[in-house]
């Protein structure tokens, strides 16, 4: 799930990718589920790794033709696993049905757990059926016939997110965490700003030289391109501190200011990620907050 796009960073094209199966590398085959909107580019991407006994790597939405879609782009293999990076509805929910037509182990992240009621953020949108037979930690490996995966937590778009590397192909399913298309949103409580630039330093530190997203296509030169979201958030916090300065005060008031020309059906994901910016300043003494007629106000320590 997406947040703005900024014409700034994303100012190359962006290819949407086709929906047929696409084989992406001599591991790597590719499914585009049909459900684009502003938020999912064009559609989440399922991908499925090896040949003869695979993989099925973010099965989708529940989708009853993108289900049917995956069974034939495997038939007459068989489906060992179905990993799944995160638990929001648009990434895990055919886990279940695809186990059903195939007998496969879920595997991968952990349920959600929510903070508080779970209603708020984007804690609505995660899929409270996924049922994992295994729940893989930071570090743990996949085997597969021809090939391993090592899982690698992520959190910050959500908690319990992961991101896989494909090490035979030096390659990283990098869901959620970093897209080329867009930045991802981070949306308390779930989501935390603290958490996702700590998850942004993790896989810049390591070797993969390209990233195969949950939306859009492939991200080259990972390492350069995570340098640069990173860059993004510390470039939209300074705007954030400025505009404090200047004495706005409400998130729907740094929003105007900070996200000018926004298109209105992206606001409410400005406003979270201009949250999950304020809750962590706070949480590094930089900004103060107090409850004003029934709104939050905010000001510069």
């Amino acid at each position: 799930m997406a947040d703005e796009t900024e014409p700034a960073l994303f100012a190359d094209p962006r290819q949407a990718p086709p929906r047929e199966v696409t084989r992406l590398s001599p591991l790597v085959r590719r499914l585009v589920a049909p459900n684009g909107s502003p938020f999912t580019f064009n559609g989440t991407c399922t991908y499925i790794l090896g040949q003869g006994r695979v993989a099925v790597l973010d099965p989708g939405p529940g989708d009853d033709s993108h289900l049917a879609a995956i069974l034939a782009a495997v038939a007459g293999e068989t489906v060992d696993a179905i990993l799944v990076t995160h638990t929001h509805r648009d990434h895990s929910v055919l886990a279940s049905p695809l186990k059903a037509a195939t007998g496969a182990r879920i595997a991968g992240a952990a349920r959600f757990a929510p903070k508080g009621d779970g209603a708020s953020g984007l804690d609505s949108s995660h899929d409270r059926a996924y049922a994992p037979d295994a729940v893989l930690v930071d570090g743990e490996r996949f085997e597969g016939r021809g090939f391993t995966l090592e899982a690698v937590a992520t959190p910050g778009h959500c908690a319990n997110h992961l991101c896989f590397a494909l090490l035979e192909e030096q390659a990283l399913f990098s869901g959620d965490h970093v897209m080329a298309w867009s930045t991802s949103v981070v949306a308390p409580p779930d989501g935390s700003r603290g958490a996702y630039m700590a998850s942004l330093d993790r896989v810049r530190a390591r070797n993969e030289c390209v990233y195969w997203p949950g939306h859009g296509g492939p991200v080259m030169e990972p390492q350069r391109y995570v340098r640069a979201l990173a860059n993004h958030r510390r470039q939209r916090e300074t705007s954030i501190l400025a505009s404090l300065d200047a004495g706005v005060a409400t998130i729907p008031d740094l929003v105007a200011r900070v996200y000018p020309g926004l298109d209105p059906k992206l606001g409410r994901a400005a406003g979270l990620s201009t949250l999950a910016h304020l809750e962590d300043l706070a949480e590094r003494g930089l900004v103060a907050s107090a409850p004003t007629e029934g709104e939050t106000r905010y000001r510069r320590l």
